[in-house]
């Protein structure tokens, strides 16, 4: 049996969803019959695309950087940051297949997967419009305030708490498979995502009173170091929950595989944005959104980590 490789933004609601969404598709329109394999991607020091991960019969990458392999046939991007490198960018703009598609504009990859494939291959994307309206919410941070992805009420919020802090990839391979033919609040309320659901939950409610204890505020900017506290993938928006007055956030943290340096920026904030944070990033070897942005190192590199974030604290709070 034919088969294609699905590579996607790995622990994030957005890339997940953009997988589920594809793939839809994908059955739909384009070969029924194949078979799927999915693969999620971080963020990382170095190559990111390890040899032999696009060994599909085809081969995609959705909400993720773009690779210049002869085997990607597909790629789907919305972040500003697309390109490890100018000879990349120039290969994606020559490439004429008609199968690889870029928008910065788009809040979310999930919906401009779901326009393309509408607008140019015919596809209904109406029975998982849930799915992409809650994807463009979550990953465009279109919320009314901080309070509601910090408090989580709603039932999306609560399915994205699993997909950005749980590890488990088969968890995560079955959310992918279940979100292409069932709702999103069917999926969400399975009896194997609300026994996950608790204990992660907990652990959110730690990680908000760990930023509260480590946060120091110097004027617009809220910096805090959580390295060595076990806090991959923490809720961004706590900062601004528990600081509302600040406009950015910048934190460093530490993984297995990399350390992190993520800045941010308050939708609600009384002072409004003026830094492109994806500009300040790809300085140091990172990227992401004008509104949002990182930067990975090896693990081993975390004073390095430090200093990259003290520069860029005194960067944004030179407005």
């Amino acid at each position: 049996m034919n088969r294609i490789k699905v590579c996607y933004h790995g622990n994030c609601f957005d890339g997940v969803s953009s997988a589920a969404v594809f793939s839809r598709f994908y059955r739909e329109k384009i070969h029924p019959g194949w078979e799927f394999n999915y693969q999620p991607m971080m963020h990382r020091a170095g190559a990111l695309f390890d040899e032999g991960v696009f060994d599909g019969d085809e081969n995609a990458i959705v909400d993720f950087k773009y690779s210049n392999s002869p085997r990607l046939t597909w790629w789907f991007d919305h972040h500003k940051s697309a390109f490890l490198t100018a000879e990349d960018e120039a290969h994606f703009r020559a490439d004429t297949g008609g199968r690889k598609f870029l928008d910065a504009g788009y809040k979310s990859c999930t919906k401009f997967i779901a326009d393309v494939a509408q607008s140019r291959f015919g596809f209904n994307a109406e029975p998982i419009s849930e799915l992409i309206y809650w994807a463009n919410i979550i990953d465009g941070a279109l919320y009314e305030s901080a309070a509601e992805p910090v408090e989580m009420k709603a039932a999306a919020l609560k399915l994205a708490l699993v997909i950005e802090a749980d590890r488990d990839q088969q968890l995560i391979e079955r959310i992918i498979l279940d979100l292409q033919d069932k709702t999103l609040s069917e999926v969400a309320g399975s009896d194997y995502l609300l026994e996950r659901i608790e204990p992660l939950y907990e652990r959110h409610l730690k990680a908000i009173e760990i930023i509260r204890e480590s946060s120091r505020v110097d004027d617009r900017v809220v910096f805090f170091d959580v390295a060595g506290k076990d806090m991959e993938g923490y809720s961004k928006f706590i900062p601004y929950y528990l600081f509302p007055d600040v406009t950015y956030s910048v934190s460093v943290s530490q993984s297995s595989f990399r350390s992190k340096i993520s800045v941010g920026s308050n939708p609600w904030a009384p002072r409004k944005r003026t830094h492109d944070l994806a500009a300040i990033c790809e300085r140091h070897g990172g990227g992401g959104h004008a509104v949002v942005a990182a930067i990975s190192l090896a693990p081993e590199e975390l004073e390095k980590a430090r200093h990259i974030a003290d520069d860029i604290v005194t960067e944004l709070q030179g407005d």
